[in-house]
């Protein structure tokens, strides 16, 4: 018998999902609002169910996600088949936890602003001109003057995301590293980023700020014109996704590494 008696069910905004849900879905079970369920099943791509974990960050109610990809990738979901086998699958998913990025920006006005990410923290610059950025890692400066178009922070689950295209490592999700990655370095030239164990605490701090403006970017939300930012795991805030047995994330980050 499944654990997961009371199920919620989220549809993204797209017509196809929309669709599904109507078609395939609605019936399957007595469905129980969002407030009252154990687990949740999400209908949509990967942007949606990021979606979806952030809403539950945002409101400190944390329930399982079981993800059926009616988007693109579905690097977070698993496969649309078989809808009337939905309920006897997630009592066999397997769960994988996720512990987000805690950020915490303070902007050139002096405002201090918290979000979580659970694939990675970016900061870009926002002109044509590059950006200059300090890098402190435990409360020690590793590069006084890094010179770049910008850097980013990744989590496991987000390595194989913006990280990846940024020619940063990929991570095994039980590997309690983050990858810090340069986006087009330009000085020091030969520095390709680091891995670092999660219990890290890193602080980026913008120089040269109003010459050299530079947003942050949270999974979907954006900052701009920051002065400094504070990276650490949210160990208080981990998340559950469920996958299918054999369909698992660890098992796609593995498989991610050998695409050519």
């Amino acid at each position: 018998m499944s654990e997961y008696n009371r199920l919620a069910l989220v549809v993204s905004d797209a017509p196809r999902a929309q669709e599904a849900a109507e078609r395939e879905f609605r019936s399957v079970t007595d469905w129980v609002p969002l407030e009252e369920a154990d687990a949740v099943v999400v209908l949509g791509g990967d942007g949606f169910m990021l979606q979806t974990l952030h809403a539950m960050l945002d409101t400190g109610r944390i329930i399982p996600a079981y993800g059926l990809n009616l988007g693109t990738v579905g690097f977070l979901m698993n496969r649309n088949r078989n809808p009337e086998t939905l309920i006897k699958r997630i009592g066999k998913a397997k769960p994988h936890h996720i512990a987000p990025l805690r950020m915490q920006a303070e902007t050139q006005d002096g405002a201090v602003h918290t979000f979580c990410a659970i694939n990675e923290v970016s900061l870009l610059r926002e002109t044509r001109q590059t950006a200059k950025l300090e890098v402190t890692v435990d409360d020690k400066v590793r590069i006084a003057e890094l010179v770049c178009d910008g850097v980013l922070v990744a989590t496991p689950a987000g390595s194989t995301a913006y990280n990846l295209s940024a020619d940063g490592p990929i991570l095994p999700l039980d590997s309690n590293l983050l990858a810090l990655t340069p986006i087009s370095p330009f000085r020091p030239r030969r520095w390709h980023g680091a891995i670092l164990p999660d219990r890290s605490r890193i602080s980026l701090r913008v120089l040269e700020q109003e010459k050299r403006p530079v947003s942050v970017v949270a999974d979907q939300r954006e900052l701009r014109h920051v002065s400094s930012v504070g990276l650490e795991i949210a160990r208080d805030s981990e998340l559950t996704l469920l996958f299918d047995p054999g369909h698992a994330l660890d098992e796609r980050i593995v498989a991610e590494q050998f695409v050519v």
